[in-house]
């Protein structure tokens, strides 16, 4: 399994708790849905963020390009 397939499971199972908290709080329906959505999109860009592949260019390598 790729290390993104790990984070995203790590964050979803963050996710989950956190909405099954809200939900035995009383938060409306509406709100933890929208509250989900927000999260889902904040896990997916910081695990691309986090986990992809660095460029393999010379100038990655901090050698003169010229």
């Amino acid at each position: 399994m790729s290390s993104f397939v790990l984070y995203l499971v790590g964050f979803l199972l963050l996710m989950g708790g956190l909405v099954w908290a809200a939900i035995a709080l009383g938060v409306p329906g509406q709100w933890v849905a929208i509250g989900a959505v927000v999260l889902l999109g904040i896990g997916v860009i910081t695990a691309v963020t986090n986990t992809r592949a660095k460029d393999e260019t010379a100038a990655s390598d901090g050698e003169p390009s010229g």
